[in-house]
């Protein structure tokens, strides 16, 4: 079977699944990489503390009850809310989830990921886990593209990876 059939079997196959989103249920917090997420806290909240940073990033928000969650790796880890009083107040778990819109190619050990939209085409996109050159040599060009599209000089990325 050609390349293109498999890819076409597999878009087909990661099409038919609903794309995750953050799903707060009771102490659990699902949240997609890369996608960030607002969630309630009691309002009395003044200290919030992350397990591993690594997975999630959280950040409280001024004057507000809300928190903003942002999944940054894959994988599972906790938030701690404190009152003034030092008290715990609240426990959750945040997991972090990849994108059901991603179609992951596995060739002997190298893996390379593609960003795709349903009825469309889909375009070279890097995750967590890709191979080390295809990683660097893709992040490298969307870096690039997304310097040039904001016209500053974050452009500037050294090509090294040739």
């Amino acid at each position: 079977m050609s390349s293109r059939l498999w890819l076409a079997v597999a878009f087909v196959l990661a099409a038919g699944a609903s794309p995750a989103r953050a799903e707060n249920s009771g102490d659990i917090i699902k949240v997609t990489v890369d996608q960030a997420e607002l969630v309630e806290l009691p309002a009395e909240a003044t200290t919030i503390v992350v397990g591993n940073p690594t997975f999630a990033d959280v950040t409280l928000l001024k004057n507000s009850r809300s928190v903003v969650i942002t999944g940054k790796g894959f994988g599972q880890t906790n938030l701690i809310a404190i009152n003034a009083a030092g008290s715990i107040i609240d426990k959750k778990q945040i997991r972090v989830l990849p994108a059901k819109t991603v179609l992951v190619l596995q060739n002997g050990a190298s893996r390379t990921s593609y960003s795709c939209d349903p009825g469309s085409d889909c375009m070279p996109t890097f995750q967590l886990g890709d191979d080390n050159d295809y990683f660097t040599k893709t992040g490298t060009q969307i870096t690039l593209h997304n310097g040039q599209a904001a016209e500053t000089n974050s452009a500037n990325v050294t090509a090294s990876a040739k």
